[in-house]
């Protein structure tokens, strides 16, 4: 059997095609064993978690702590907090530690590679409280300036980095960068939505002082991230939502509020989620994940290669520990219409800005097509689709 005997969905046809799914960037597709302990959850074991004593609350509570042990073992951290997805996890370090610990002239430094929800959140803090937002730019290589990083670091308090980029698959030197960070005084948050399906980062080595990502990225569910921090950080973050779980006591005069992780968990959280999260960290524990992030990148430097000779632009450079993500662009055929081509032949593809309009606007485009590719995926696969696009290249161009 083949890793994609596991994942029903790419037994489909699209379009009277094999589905040939290339959008993993965006979410991956789940194993059966995923699907499966989630309707588990909701056929035997629904209740609520960490209130009721009866044996349904048992067992809930139980697959949902299960889930951050998971979590904990598999990336060797303290403290993880769950979230609703890496952009919850940006969202809570922006409003449970920024808010408390940054002031009017403090500097955060960002990249100009960085997805949305690693600028948003800084810019609404920026308007409210007067902070200054450092952006450091992407060279012609699609690289980071690290000059510039350096001179941004001064009395910088917070830096915000992606570590795998989602448009161009580079990783950005991320051991350097918190090394750098750290050294000027400033903290550090990893963006590793796109990096944790494909490298098993150990968070303390990693050092970083703040990770962020989302399950659904590494063949889990959707709706469920997790935030990674460091003990000292984890100490000086506010809670910034109130409500049920979360509290030691609450008064009429005032609350009181746990100690641990659930401090920042209010109301009922991702129960099923968790439990599904936990199936893909199992499934994902059988796979050599080293091996599988090679043969892809060399998958994705191949279909790269193939697309430069038929004449498209290709942004990414596909070296050592880059993600497979292929973004290129057809010099006349606009990418929509190549995406709905190739969505006719059973070609899953993304278009459009990809959440990172400040990198598009410094590439000078607006979007790019985006082939990406996972576990599931093969060479043969990749073949067949540069015939396809030869063909559209022919037929249209």
């Amino acid at each position: 059997m083949s890793l994609k005997d596991d994942f029903p969905i790419l037994s489909r046809e699209v379009n009277g095609h094999p589905l040939v799914y290339l959008d993993n960037a965006a979410t991956t597709q789940k194993p059966q064993v995923v699907i499966d302990a989630m309707s588990q959850y909701y056929s035997n074991s629904n209740a609520n978690v960490h209130r009721a004593v009866h044996t349904l609350a048992g067992e809930a509570t139980e697959g949902y702590e299960d889930c951050r042990r998971w979590i904990k073992s598999w990336f060797n951290a303290e403290k993880a907090i769950l979230t609703g997805g890496t952009t919850e996890a940006i969202n809570l370090v922006a409003h449970g530690w920024g808010r408390a610990n940054l002031q009017a002239g403090d500097a955060i430094v960002l990249t100009e590679m960085e997805h949305h929800s690693d600028i948003v959140p800084w810019q609404i803090l920026s308007e409210e409280r007067g902070i200054e937002i450092r952006y450091v730019p992407v060279l012609d290589d699609f690289t980071l300036d690290m000059e510039a990083y350096i001179a941004s670091l001064e009395n910088a308090k917070l830096v915000c980095v992606v570590h795998t980029s989602n448009v161009l698959g580079v990783r950005n030197p991320v051991d350097e960068l918190i090394s750098l960070a750290h050294k000027a005084g400033a903290k550090i948050l990893i963006d590793a939505a796109q990096a944790v399906p494909h490298d098993r980062i150990d968070f303390e080595q990693f050092n970083a002082d703040f990770m962020a990502f989302s399950a659904h990225k590494m063949c889990g569910p959707t709706g469920i991230g997790a935030l990674l921090v460091k003990n000292d950080a984890f100490e000086q973050m506010q809670p910034f939502m109130g409500g049920g779980d979360m509290i030691e006591s609450v008064t009429t005069s005032g609350s009181t509020y746990q100690k641990n992780e659930h401090k920042f968990e209010a109301g009922t959280p991702k129960i099923a989620e968790a439990v599904g999260w936990s199936a893909a960290f199992d499934w994902m524990s059988k796979i050599d994940l080293p091996a599988h992030h090679e043969r892809l990148l060399n998958i994705a430097k191949w279909t790269a290669e193939q697309l430069r000779g038929l004449g498209f632009t290709v942004y990414g450079r596909h070296q050592s520990g880059d993600g497979a993500v292929v973004s290129f662009l057809h010099p006349t055929i606009h990418s929509e219409d190549f995406a709905r081509f190739l969505d006719a032949k059973g070609f899953a593809v993304r278009t459009g800005h990809h959440c990172a309009q400040p990198l598009l606007n410094r590439l000078g485009i607006t979007g790019t097509i985006r082939a990406s590719f996972y576990l599931y995926n093969t060479q043969d696969e990749a073949e067949k689709f540069i015939q396809i696009v030869q063909y559209i290249v022919e037929k249209f161009a």
